[in-house]
């Protein structure tokens, strides 16, 4: 479904080419050698719920973002790249394939695979991305903010009742600008999904 080795070599070069910052080689050493983030489901059942979805995911709101016309030139590419690929880093040795038994179409029962969750952080979705970047590359305010809130409305904080997106939202466009590309990269691309199964 997804060529996971040309994915890789196409974040990768990204990365190289695009992020500068002090610490970008030991975040790459971390991924490719310690994680699971190239082979890794993007969610268990939603987007990207398939091996090599959250490369492709990360992949996908790059892309959105690079074709944002608000964010030229205020926001540099470096940035863009460092927050859209690597704003679901909290995902890597977060899935765990498991397997449970269905009856398929003749009625026979079957093993079928399934992703688990295992949060080993237990932090918050975009707390979590933020904080383990931070061990490695020292992120704006802006960045932090963009990589934090993503998730939009969809974030736990918002739906106990914090206000503090609104007034990330009205600090930092860059924020709702990758909370918009992360959104459309999912359900675009469940579109695409369901259109090929038809």
């Amino acid at each position: 479904m997804v060529d996971i080795e040309k994915n890789k070599q196409e974040f990768l070069t990204i990365c190289r080419e695009k992020i500068k910052r002090k610490g970008i080689d030991q975040l790459l050493n971390y991924i490719t050698k310690n994680s699971d983030f190239f082979t890794a489901p993007a969610s268990t059942k939603y987007h990207e719920n398939f091996e090599g979805g959250l490369c492709q995911h990360s992949l996908n709101v790059y892309k959105m973002l690079m074709a944002s016309e608000l964010l030229q030139p205020q926001i540099s590419q470096e940035s863009i790249a460092l927050c859209a690929l690597f704003h679901d880093i909290c995902k890597i040795n977060f899935y765990k394939k498991d397997y449970k038994t269905i009856k398929n179409e003749r009625g026979e029962w079957e093993p079928v695979p399934f992703y688990t969750v295992e949060d080993q952080l237990c932090m918050g979705h975009g707390e979590a991305s933020v904080y383990i970047l931070s061990s490695f590359i020292k992120l704006t305010r802006e960045e932090a903010w963009a990589i934090s809130w993503h998730m939009g409305a969809f974030d736990d904080r918002v739906k106990g009742g914090s206000r503090a997106l609104n007034e990330v939202y009205n600090k930092c466009p860059f924020a709702l600008e990758l909370h918009i590309a992360d959104t459309r990269a999912t359900y675009e691309s469940q579109l695409l999904i369901n259109e090929e199964q038809e």
